[in-house]
């Protein structure tokens, strides 16, 4: 028994040899940073010849305000109504040209802003836009009375989360669902959405509105297999029959 023990665990030269260049190199491996840092020094910066530099490249132009990050310095504060006002004026309030064609976009899909905060949801808007925007919004009385109705196969996401009950999450969901399904027929499909229960139906319902001339209809003597097969009304089966 001690001989049989013996001989599994004996090691041959071989092995030995083996053992050791492992040893060697995680030894290297090991001491490999220590040696980096010990041979290379950090070069310090002198802080007078670094403003000389920047100074020089703000002389020549080479920082550029982008049209995303628009300069704050002609930015005319004053009261207006985010649902009348025109993209140069979101510019001239400090919006970039690219957050400004968001909101009048949004206003032109049939978007409306109710009350301030709704300005904080729009995609783009910073929270610190909106911080400095905040005390000169004003809100016409009608508009802010008016209920909020959104229509479900032309919203995106930002229009979607203004209803009431909606969250982000949620605006996903549904416009994922209605992407699937080539937009909504009616209001009621809205249950066949993942996590609709009828309390939130009942909650969202009054708040939007089904336009079906916006459908997307099924091309169907072209559409592919793997494109069909997202139709949630048809199972494997009967589009493998359809293809």
């Amino acid at each position: 028994m001690k001989a049989h023990v013996k001989n599994y665990l004996s090691l041959t030269k071989r092995d030995w040899n083996g053992i050791t260049v492992l040893l060697v190199l995680i030894a290297v491996t090991l001491a490999a940073p220590y040696v980096y840092q010990w041979f290379s020094k950090d070069n310090t910066i002198n802080i007078n010849e670094f403003n000389t530099a920047i100074t020089q490249l703000n002389k020549s132009g080479y920082f550029k305000q982008s049209k995303d990050s628009p300069s704050q310095v002609n930015v005319a504060l004053a009261k207006f109504d985010p649902n009348t006002t025109t993209p140069k004026r979101w510019q001239e309030l400090g919006l970039s040209e690219r957050q400004a064609h968001t909101i009048t976009n949004y206003i032109a899909k049939g978007g409306s802003f109710r009350k301030a905060t709704d300005l904080k949801k729009i995609y783009g808007v910073t929270p610190a836009d909106y911080q400095r925007l905040a005390p000169y919004i004003t809100i016409n009385a009608e508009v802010e009375k008016r209920p909020v109705v959104v229509e479900l196969n032309s919203s995106d996401s930002s229009a979607l989360t203004l209803v009431n009950g909606i969250g982000g999450a949620f605006a996903n969901r549904i416009i994922n669902y209605r992407e699937r399904l080539g937009g909504y027929v009616n209001k009621e499909q809205l249950k066949e959405v993942f996590g609709m229960d009828e309390l939130k139906y009942r909650e969202i319902a009054p708040q939007v509105k089904v336009n079906p001339a916006r459908i997307r209809k099924i091309a169907i003597n072209s559409i592919t297999f793997d494109k069909l097969r997202l139709m949630p009304y048809l199972n494997y089966k009967q589009v493998n029959a359809i293809i």
